[in-house]
């Protein structure tokens, strides 16, 4: 028997819209994923703190609000120094093009902007655990 997918979602920083994370908390939910969602206002470290405890796949931040270049670094870091590089970190929100090939570079596997399907979501995650295969 396979597990389901664990995803643990996010948002860092001062950001306090969240209606499209849960959108896709819930999406994720009705295709057989296991879904953590942290609350609004959370730090780099309590995000990869939570995903390591909860022994997440994937690990999904939602920006809103410009901090992706800042975050996204600290969040690597994180993941590093707690030999966690294993979670899958995704992106979502609202950024320009510019910040999604610089996310790309530095490690996210993939950003999913607010115009993604929420069926495509599902395919990306669940395609990106394959590929990764059992940990």
């Amino acid at each position: 028997m396979t597990h389901p997918i664990r995803v643990m979602l996010a948002k860092v920083g001062l950001d306090g819209h969240d209606r499209g994370v849960k959108v896709v908390a819930r999406t994720l939910r009705d295709h057989g994923m296991d879904v953590i969602y942290t609350g609004l206002h959370r730090t780099p470290e309590e995000v990869v703190t939570a995903a390591i405890q909860e022994d997440v796949d994937i690990l999904g931040v939602s920006v809103l609000s410009g901090v992706q270049l800042t975050v996204f670094p600290k969040i690597f870091k994180l993941l590093n120094e707690n030999a966690a590089d294993d979670i899958i970190v995704v992106a979502g929100g609202v950024m320009p093009d510019e910040d999604v090939v610089a996310l790309k570079n530095m490690g996210v596997r993939e950003v999913l902007l607010q115009d993604t399907p929420p069926r495509a979501i599902v395919e990306t995650l669940s395609q990106l655990v394959a590929e990764r295969g059992p940990r």
